[in-house]
């Protein structure tokens, strides 16, 4: 069962008119205050391809209350925009990356920078102006390592529909954001119906860095780079039972471990949502606890957000009776991911 006493909000709840609000990302600003973006589907259908913009709230209460949505990127694609991701730099700076979706066979990731605590943005660039096909992001992924390099992972297909196995790469960056280069591979698993999806990065106490990434197989697999994301070796389980969900993994600033959160059971729904603590760089979890259990529901796409001693937890919450997707935002102290 998961902690009753938790503090939860549904920080964006769907309605008739927008049915799906989803793939958020929470910054700190400097003053204290708190920016949530997510994509908000402000069409009657709330499908991956329907119209959307990324909107945003503002919260100077640690998450207890928030502003009503302003935009923070309209949509410029023919189709839209999702998959917030924001990430501060060590020089001050906030990039702020998403998808500009165009059909099922043009999805490019682009990049727009705020000196001013995100009070005002750069005009939005095409990380890849020449990466053909379907190139999708996932919320909360890009991460400046400890050398100073901005890695942005992604997957990649010709055709989502037609062709719907993905591969993972990275983009990365060594003069904050300004160019950008792809990694040497393509990470693919033929026996993965779906391939090497939504892939996300950590770096390790070594320098190594470890991505992972959703698949078919029952597991979430794992590849390492030893030249800061420019090379992978080639994917193998982490041993970690998951099904074709996605998942998100941080160093928890205030203790140096490791924590995951994802769907821990495979079933006919994105239920439990669940954490786990690592102390050995991913090779075991600990404290396994669900976050969510109901299994009415499916809860996917989290976002993890360290803020003094809590981690501030978004994901969706899916309805499948009404087909609305809520934004829900859960608090958790870092103390109780280690309580036995």
């Amino acid at each position: 069962m998961p902690q009753k006493n938790l503090a939860e909000i549904i920080v964006c709840p769907a309605t008739n008119e927008n049915p799906r609000n989803s793939e958020a990302d929470i910054i700190e600003l400097k003053d204290g205050k708190l920016l949530l973006a997510y994509t908000d589907f402000y069409h009657s259908a709330g499908h991956d391809m329907s119209p959307a913009r990324i909107s945003g709230k503002i919260s100077a209460d640690l998450g207890k209350k928030w502003s009503v949505p302003f935009t923070v990127q309209e949509n410029i694609g023919i189709e839209n925009v999702m998959e917030a991701d924001m990430l501060r730099l060590r020089s001050g700076e906030i990039l702020f990356f998403f998808c500009v979706k165009n059909s099922e066979t043009d999805c490019r990731p682009h990049m727009k920078k705020s000196s001013d605590e995100c009070r005002s943005w750069s005009e939005p660039t095409a990380i890849d102006k020449y990466c053909g096909g379907y190139v999708t992001l996932n919320n909360d992924r890009a991460v400046q390592l400890s050398t100073g390099r901005i890695i942005l992972p992604a997957a990649i297909t010709p055709n989502v529909h037609a062709y719907p196995q993905l591969e993972s790469l990275c983009f990365f960056s060594d003069d904050d954001g300004r160019t950008w280069f792809r990694s040497k591979n393509l990470l693919s698993l033929p026996s993965s119906w779906q391939g090497a999806d939504e892939p996300g990065v950590v770096e390790l106490r070594d320098g190594t860095v470890m991505m992972w990434f959703r698949t078919t197989l029952g597991h979430i697999y794992k590849s390492f780079s030893e030249d800061g994301g420019e090379s992978w070796s080639q994917p193998e389980s982490m041993k970690v039972v998951s099904p074709c969900s996605p998942q998100n993994i941080k160093r928890i600033p205030r203790t140096g471990d490791l924590l995951l959160v994802w769907n821990s059971k495979i079933g006919p729904r994105r239920t439990p949502l669940t954490v786990a603590v690592s102390k050995d760089e991913g090779e075991t979890w600990k404290n396994c606890k669900n976050i969510e259990d109901d299994d009415k529901y499916g809860y996917a796409y989290p976002s993890l957000t360290f803020v003094k001693n809590l981690v501030l937890l978004t994901y969706f919450v899916y309805d499948e009776n009404t087909s609305r997707i809520d934004l829900k935002l859960k608090t958790v102290p870092v103390g109780w991911l280690h309580r036995k």
